[in-house]
């Protein structure tokens, strides 16, 4: 009863500002459809339906009377990482990561399709730390892997609160790989001698033109094993329920198997997941950011005809269709 005398009332105050602004000549008009007519007995509008006006409904919210969000539809934000080795995909990823936690509100969450075979570790490195902003800002990240998440790929995949895998996804590969030709004899047999000049007893170790000795070798190695323990503590801190020192082996594993040590959660598809959260009642949208080639942006600053200004700051600023 409290909370209906106090919707009576904001709504009075409502049309009282109403006729206040369309003047006294519509006063009787306006107060007798929504009021009613004190003569005849009879209620206006307003009175009438007082529990079934949408200011009831959005009022009623707030009172816990649907299974909803202060009102509304929880939504789903998904995007898709298809990583090379060097992950060229960062900033894309970086600009989605930040469109989505800009649009989302509290109990929204975010999706990923993930497909690396891994690479750089700078690279794969920051697009973990990319992922873990969903983390830090309270949203819950599911992390699809249709194919292959290895190596890098894993980096960012434990990132997630929730890893699905399909039945022959590849996961694992925790461990790290350094690779660089030598041509030193062979260029002296051509009599060819390359001088490098360092300052620094480390600056330079294994390279494609000098002779390697095994002081470079023995530093190479140890720069290798202290990259690899970072990488394993990382992947422990992020998903300390797996067998660490058991799975930071390099290897690795197939759906079944990598669920049964831990790297993943559950077996399915991404398209079971998508419908997973349709049926939970979730708005899903597909974010992406597609950047203009460089010069277009100047070429429509002066805005394209008949659109909007809004319009043409999202097309110059990357965003094409993003939801």
């Amino acid at each position: 009863e409290a909370m209906n005398t106090e919707i009576l009332m904001l709504e009075l105050d409502f049309i009282q500002s109403v006729v206040e602004i369309l003047g006294p000549n519509h006063a009787d008009a306006i107060r007798t459809a929504v009021v009613g007519n004190m003569i005849n007995g009879q209620a206006g509008t307003l009175l009438k339906t007082l529990n079934e006006r949408p200011l009831a409904s959005v009022l009623s919210s707030f009172n816990g009377e649907t299974g909803t969000v202060s009102g509304r539809k929880k939504n789903l934000y998904v995007t898709r990482f298809p990583g090379d080795v060097s992950a060229s995909q960062l900033n894309e990823l970086r600009e989605e990561v930040t469109g989505i936690l800009r649009s989302s509100q509290p109990g929204d969450e975010a999706l990923l399709v993930l497909q690396s075979g891994g690479g750089t570790v700078t690279g794969y490195g920051l697009a973990a730390a990319q992922l873990l902003r969903f983390k830090s800002a309270g949203m819950k990240l599911t992390v699809c892997v249709e194919q292959v998440a290895a190596s890098g790929g894993y980096m960012m995949c434990c990132t997630a609160d929730r890893i699905v895998a399909s039945p022959f996804a590849v996961l694992g590969s925790i461990g790290v790989i350094s690779e660089v030709p030598n041509a030193y004899e062979r260029l002296k047999e051509e009599g060819i001698e390359f001088q490098t000049i360092t300052a620094g007893k480390y600056k330079r170790t294994v390279t494609p033109t000098k002779k390697i000795t095994k002081e470079d070798i023995k530093k190479s190695t140890e720069d290798i094993q202290e990259i690899f323990n970072l990488f394993k503590n990382f992947v422990g801190a992020q998903r300390p329920q797996l067998d660490i020192e058991n799975v930071a082996t390099g290897d690795t594993w197939f759906g079944q198997d990598a669920l049964d040590r831990g790297l993943c959660d559950e077996i399915a598809t991404a398209d079971d997941i998508l419908l997973e959260f349709v049926d939970a009642g979730y708005d899903l949208y597909e974010v992406a950011y597609d950047p203009a080639p460089e010069g277009v942006g100047g070429l429509f600053a002066g805005g394209l005809p008949g659109s909007s200004s809004v319009a043409n700051e999202a097309g110059v600023a990357g965003w094409r269709g993003v939801f």
